[in-house]
C-alpha cells in the first residue's frame, strides 16, 4: 500500500470519532503550549533583569562594604582606630589614582519630610551625592544643572529634585528651579530638576531629591550613626574591555587606603555582568519547575493518545483483520496506526503552538509578567509533540500490526 493511501486511512480511522480525537490531544496541547510560555516567561524575566542592571548605568562597577567575612573588622588588619566601611574619603582615592574611568560617584540615602509652600510630603528618599552622578548613572538633567564639586567641598545647601517631585511640589518642573524647600528642618535651594526616569527595580527615581553629600553627612547623618560612610560607590569603566583593569586597580588603591589584607579585604567589587548572572540563576529554580510541568502534561498526553489507541486498536480488531485478509501487511498495519497517533500528537502540537504563542502575547500585555517569545521554543515543543506521538504509538501500532487475521475476523 502507497504511503499516501495509508496516510488517507489513518485519517479517516480518526474522523470516525472526532470528540474522542480532540479530547486525547489536550494533553498535547497543554504540554506544548507550557512549553512555549516557559520559555517565554523565562526569557523575559532574564531580560527584565538584565534591563534593570543595565539602567543603573554603562561599564558599572560597584564598590560596595563587606562585612560578612568577620564581622566590624573583627580578623582584619585595619589601619588604627579605622571603622569599616567605605567613606567619602575612598571616593576622592579612587578618582584620583584609578584610570580609564569615566567618572565615580558615591551616594548616602536618608528618608526626610520635604516641604514646599503649603505642600509636605514624608519619607522622601533624600540621595546624597557628588557631581559624577549623572554621568556615571546615565541620568540626565532637565532643567537648570546638577551638583557640582564647590557644591560638596563647600557643603552649599542645594537640592536637584526627581521630576515627579517637582511636578508634585510646584505644578511644573520648570517652574522649580530657583524656588526654596524644606528638608527636614534645613532650607535649600533647588537647582535642578532630573529627566524622567521612571522606576527601575524597586527605586523610583523620579521621587527622590538629590543633595551634596557632605551636607548628608553634616545634617542628616551625625558620626554616631556612621559619619561619612557610603554604602556604595560606583564607577563607570571607559570602555566594558578596560573594566578588569579598572577593578584591579581599585583593589590596589582600597587596599592601600585601608591598609588590610589583600587576601581578606573589607570591601568587595562587583559588575552588572556579575549582578545580571547572580538574578538570573535564581529564575533557573521557576524555569525548571516549569520545565517539569511541561514535560508532564506531554507525558500525560501520551499516556492519553497510547489508550485512546489501545482502545481503537480493540474495536477495529475485525477490520485490522480483514485489511490482513485482503493483503495488507503487518507493516502497512504498524505504519497506519502510527500515524493516527503522530497525526493527534501533531493535531494538539499544532494547537499548542497556538495556545502558547498566544498566552505569551497575553501574558505580556495583560499581566504584569514580562514575557519574550523564544523562536526556538516552536520547533522545540512541535518536535517533542512528534515524538510524545512515535514513542507512546508505537506499542499500539505494534500490537495491532501482530494480531492473526483468522483470529481478528472471528472476533465480534
Amino acid at each position: 500500500m502507497s504511503l499516501w493511501r495509508t496516510i488517507k486511512v489513518a485519517w479517516e480511522g480518526l474522523m470516525l470519532n472526532k470528540v474522542r480525537s480532540f479530547l486525547t490531544t489536550l494533553g498535547v496541547i497543554i504540554g506544548v503550549g507550557a512549553v512555549i510560555v516557559m520559555m517565554a516567561v523565562s526569557a523575559g524575566a532574564e531580560a527584565e533583569i538584565a534591563d534593570q542592571i543595565n539602567a543603573l548605568g554603562a561599564n558599572l562597577i560597584m564598590v560596595m562594604p563587606s562585612f560578612s567575612r568577620a564581622g566590624f573588622g573583627r580578623g582584619m588588619s585595619m589601619g588604627p582606630g579605622r571603622m569599616p566601611g567605605l567613606t567619602y574619603a575612598d571616593l576622592n582615592a579612587i578618582a584620583q589614582n584609578v584610570t580609564g574611568i569615566n567618572g565615580v560617584s558615591a551616594e548616602r540615602v536618608t528618608n526626610q519630610t520635604v516641604r514646599a509652600g503649603n505642600t509636605t510630603l514624608e519619607e522622601v528618599p533624600i540621595v546624597g551625592t557628588t557631581s559624577g552622578f549623572p554621568q556615571v548613572r546615565e541620568y540626565r538633567v532637565a532643567v537648570g544643572r546638577f551638583l557640582t564639586d564647590v557644591d560638596n567641598e563647600r557643603a552649599v545647601k542645594v537640592a536637584v529634585l526627581g521630576y515627579d517631585l517637582a511636578q508634585e511640589l510646584f505644578g511644573d518642573a520648570s517652574a522649580a528651579v530657583g524656588q526654596s524647600i524644606k528638608i527636614g528642618s534645613v532650607k535649600f535651594t533647588v537647582v535642578g530638576v532630573m529627566s524622567p526616569k521612571g522606576v527601575v527595580g524597586n527605586t523610583d527615581y523620579d521621587g527622590r531629591v538629590y543633595i551634596p553629600i557632605t551636607v548628608v553627612f553634616k545634617k542628616f547623618t551625625p558620626a554616631r550613626f556612621g559619619g561619612d560612610n557610603v554604602g556604595v560607590i560606583y564607577v563607570s569603566a571607559a570602555s566594558k574591555e578596560g573594566m578588569q583593569n579598572v577593578m584591579e586597580q581599585i583593589t590596589r588603591v582600597l587596599v592601600r587606603e585601608h591598609e588590610v589584607d589583600p587576601a581578606s579585604p573589607d570591601f568587595s567589587l562587583m559588575t552588572q555582568d556579575s549582578i545580571i548572572e547572580a538574578r538570573a540563576s535564581t529564575t533557573e529554580t521557576f524555569r525548571n519547575l516549569l520545565a517539569w510541568v511541561a514535560g508532564v502534561s506531554l507525558i500525560v498526553g501520551g499516556i492519553g493518545i497510547m489508550n485512546i489507541m489501545l482502545v481503537s486498536v480493540t474495536e477495529r480488531t475485525r477490520e485490522i483483520g480483514l485489511r490482513q485478509a485482503l493483503g495488507a501487511r503487518p507493516r502497512d498495519i504498524r505504519l497506519q496506526f502510527l500515524l493516527e497517533a503522530v497525526m493527534l500528537s501533531l493535531a494538539g502540537g499544532l494547537v499548542g503552538v497556538l495556545a502558547g504563542v498566544g498566552g505569551s502575547y497575553l501574558f505580556n500585555v495583560l499581566g504584569t509578567m514580562r514575557t519574550a517569545l523564544v523562536p526556538a521554543s516552536i520547533p522545540l515543543a512541535f518536535g517533542a509533540a512528534a515524538l510524545v506521538g512515535i514513542f507512546f504509538g508505537y506499542y499500539p501500532a505494534t500490537r495491532a500490526a501482530l494480531l492473526d487475521p483468522i483470529e481478528a475476523l472471528r472476533r465480534e
